[in-house]
């Protein structure tokens, strides 16, 4: 069927006007004709519905056009593939960045109604898990901000990641239904359906030309169907493409089962299909969680690079050009099937030559690398891909024949190398390293933050970092400030206008401005106002969800983000029993009040996660209730962790714990986040830390702890950590009353274990560390004494966050990587 031509320069509807009455008018227009209420019984839902449609009217101009000037340059397209977004609420998002939200707070102000309600009331889209979700939300607003052609590519979960309740201070899983009552935002695209298919078997076909070629015939398939969402850059510069993939059946119904009385049969294809975006990260602990995960990956890989093929196919006409007018960018290992699927498309479905095919494919993917954890790079049971994918295992064996040929040949690598830089992990029964598929199909392999990139190359990749010693670079992350300080800070957005002026707001490296007023006592006051008026809304916050009082007066001492043995939690924990014991012992001592504020989820089956949860709960109900603290020390575990209770929690965070095991956090985000809005780091020389360590300066920055290389020594020597422990008095007894049940009663031996790890083998350097986080906490506390020096390490923070903004990212990326022009700053 012949196509339809793209008309470059059709008619664009005039520009909505945006005052206060347009809108106004706009949104009434909406409730009653779009949402079909009367205003006078519309409820809050019904006017968020109706506002959410004005703004997207005025944004839909700005998509339009955006979309119709990449067709009418040719510019190279980004494609951003990513197993997550956790893009948070768009309403206030989409606003900000094209200047409506005060004339739409005006507007909805005459209508008797309050814009803050309403973007309360907006659910979060449920599409991630935490930071690596995060930064390509940021990344994706960066795209468009710094106006880079672009999409994002994932999976339309219908739940995402679980709704986390407490039931008796443990952590439940319940369902997330953000998608309950729709989701105004989204457009279906009927017209980018794609088939998937798994399963099946190869067999050789010989074309008309004597060549004989694979062919794929799967025995099982579905549609994959698109939802697009606009991503607003600020000040509407360009707005991109978040397409998301809907797994629907062939047949939504099998007729025939359903008459003779298998009602339940009859939909079996539905419910199959279906189940492919139900849920983020289903767990994986059994074989059909295991085949569940996969087939998402392969599902939004496929569907993802037949869209991406078809839209150069019908712009180009031919696949030569794909490295030039094409970059897709592999987020961490969850799309790196990616690289298998293109080249069967490449060869099976479009007749390319195996080596034309390769370099095409090399020159088109970046891969960026995002853990050191073992079982954090994916690799998948070899007899599974070969069933479920049968023609994919073929190709990632002539993949990884040619490389440990150019190995052996070229680099004369040993038995150990060559097994090293296999595709094909022959230990432990045999497995497809998903890793290494992604770095040999790439051109590029970043890292994001220095010392992360540094240890690629020095462990995970090392003989294929020989191999290819060219490939591997870093990009380190960054955050939007649109985001993480202008939006949810909106009172330190305005002082720091007021003091430096507007400037910085389209070029945050001009925050350094803020340098020069650092020791002013006046705008340490003013600062620390704004710090307040944070506070206590997030006391209220906990308040309203805990019935927990909080003092804004005390410190709030931070640690939010996924629970996980190497974020070590637990060592926050166990410094929290550790100082309720010295306020007890010691209630003459001019103690520092402090609130230590954790949020976080746990993996459902991370045993271990879930109790520290339950640890951190416990702890809590004693402290808190026990007199003799006299509210010198509080303890809060804020559930249900997302992007808009993030918002609420940053703003507001005095100190920020950054805590991780040195050489395990590749980069971290919400280091950034805490840093912009001014609140002081304690953290060790890990992942971003170390940027942020060199651009804030030593000064403004508690560092403490093992080294990366100091905790490689210690593991590598095998070395006790009891002894570490019966050393240190304060940290023995902690774990003494912890392990013993003070905090269990009810189940003396809960923690028994936990607590018993620390002892026998310590991998993530709890026990070896505290005597060092203690003394870096009471470093803290005497600074907080020192009220104008604390506000200018605040302040300091704040005005040096430039470097971490997600547009420098971005543009490092477009420069080295994507091979594609972005804005100037």
């Amino acid at each position: 069927m012949p196509q339809t031509p793209i008309v470059y320069d059709a008619p664009t509807p005039e520009p909505r006007a945006s005052t206060v009455e347009a809108i106004q008018a706009e949104i009434l227009e909406r409730l009653i004709y779009s949402v079909g209420k009367d205003p006078i019984v519309a409820r809050p839902h019904d006017w968020l519905a109706a506002t959410i449609m004005a703004v997207r009217d005025r944004v839909m101009d700005r998509w339009m056009e955006s979309s119709r000037e990449t067709w009418r340059t040719s510019h190279k397209r980004v494609y951003y593939l990513s197993l997550e977004f956790l893009i948070g609420r768009l309403m206030r998002d989409a606003m900000s960045n094209v200047g409506l939200i005060e004339p739409v707070r005006d507007a909805l102000k005459n209508l008797n109604v309050d814009l803050g309600d309403l973007i309360n009331l907006e659910p979060d889209a449920a599409l991630g898990n935490g930071g690596l979700g995060r930064l390509a939300a940021c990344f994706l607003e960066s795209m468009s901000s710094v106006k880079i052609p672009a999409y994002g590519y994932g999976i339309r979960y219908v739940h995402g990641l679980f709704r986390q309740e407490m039931s008796e201070g443990w952590q439940v899983e319940l369902p997330e239904d953000w998608l309950a009552h729709g989701n105004p935002w989204e457009f279906e695209r009927r017209e980018s359906a794609y088939e998937i298919g798994f399963g099946g078997h190869v067999e050789p076909v010989t074309d008309p030309d004597g060549e004989v070629r694979q062919e794929w015939r799967p025995n099982d398939h579905l549609l994959a169907v698109a939802y697009d969402t606009p991503i607003v850059g600020w000040r509407g510069a360009r707005v991109n493409t978040l397409r998301l993939w809907s797994a629907q059946p062939i047949d939504p119904i099998l007729l025939d089962k359903f008459n003779s009385g298998d009602h339940i049969g009859a939909l079996a294809e539905s419910a199959r299909a279906e189940a492919i975006t139900r849920v983020l990260y289903p767990a994986d602990s059994t074989a059909a969680g295991q085949e569940l995960r996969l087939r998402q990956e392969f599902f939004f890989s496929s569907a993802s690079l037949q869209d991406i093929v078809r839209r150069h196919l019908q712009q180009y006409g031919d696949l030569g050009s794909l490295p030039d007018k094409v970059a897709i960018q592999l987020n961490d290992t969850h799309p790196a099937i990616s690289i298998a699927e293109l080249m069967r498309i490449l060869v099976d479905d479009n007749g390319l030559k195996w080596a034309e095919a390769w370099k095409l494919c090399k020159g088109t993917f970046g891969y960026t690398n995002h853990t050191l954890l073992p079982e954090a790079l994916e690799s998948w049971p070899v007899a599974l891909l070969e069933r479920l994918l049968p023609r994919h295992m073929q190709i990632i064996y002539q993949i990884n024949a040619d490389v440990l040929a150019e190995a052996r040949q070229r680099a004369k690598f040993t038995d150990s190398q060559i097994a090293n830089v296999s595709l094909i992990d022959e230990a432990g029964g045999r497995r497809v390293r998903m890793g290494q598929l992604a770095f040999v199909g790439s051109h590029s392999i970043n890292g994001v933050s220095a010392l992360h990139t540094e240890l690629m190359k020095q462990t995970v990749f090392s003989d294929l970092h020989k191999l290819y010693p060219d490939r591997i670079n870093n990009k380190t992350n960054g955050i939007t400030p649109r985001r993480w300080l202008m939006q949810c800070n909106p009172d330190l957005t305005k002082l720091i206008t007021d003091t430096i002026g507007p400037e910085f707001l389209d070029d945050i490296e001009l925050l350094r401005g803020l340098d020069a007023h650092a020791e002013d006592p006046t705008f340490q006051g003013q600062f620390a106002q704004v710090k307040r008026a944070n506070k206590e809304k997030l006391a209220r916050l906990i308040k309203d969800r805990l019935n927990i009082v909080v003092s804004p007066d005390a410190m709030f001492d931070v640690q939010i983000k996924r629970i996980h043995e190497y974020k070590r939690q637990l060592l926050n924990i166990i410094q929290a029993v550790a100082l309720y014991d010295e306020i007890r012992a010691h209630p003459e001592r001019d103690w520092v009040p402090r609130v230590k504020i954790f949020a976080g989820k746990a993996a459902p089956g991370y045993w271990n996660a879930k109790l520290i949860i339950k640890l951190i709960n416990d702890v809590a109900k004693v402290i808190n209730n026990d007199p003799a603290v006299r509210g010198l020390l509080k303890v809060v575990f804020l559930p249900n962790y997302n992007v808009s209770l993030a918002e609420v929690i940053v703003p507001a965070a005095d100190l920020s714990e950054q805590i991780s095991t040195a050489g395990m956090e590749a980069s971290g985000t919400g280091n950034m986040k805490f840093m912009a809005n001014g609140a002081i780091t304690i953290g060790t020389m890990d992942g971003a830390n170390v940027e942020m360590h060199k651009e804030v300066g030593a000064d403004n920055i508690v560092i403490f702890g093992l080294t990366t290389e100091e905790v490689n020594e210690k593991r590598a020597q095998g070395e006790t950590p009891r002894s570490a422990i019966e050393a240190s008095p304060r940290l023995k007894e902690a774990l003494e009353s912890i392990s013993s049940g003070v905090f269990s009663p009810d189940d003396p031996d809960r923690y028994r274990d936990l607590i018993g790890g620390l002892y026998d083998h310590d991998w993530f350097m709890v026990a070896r560390d505290f005597d060092a986080y203690a003394t870096a906490q009471a470093e803290v506390d005497a600074i907080w004494t020192d009220k104008a020096r604390w506000n200018a390490m605040a302040i300091r923070n704040t005005a040096r966050v430039g470097f971490f903004s997600s547009d420098r990212t971005i543009r490092q990326y477009a420069q080295d990587i994507w091979g594609v022009p972005a804005a100037a700053e």
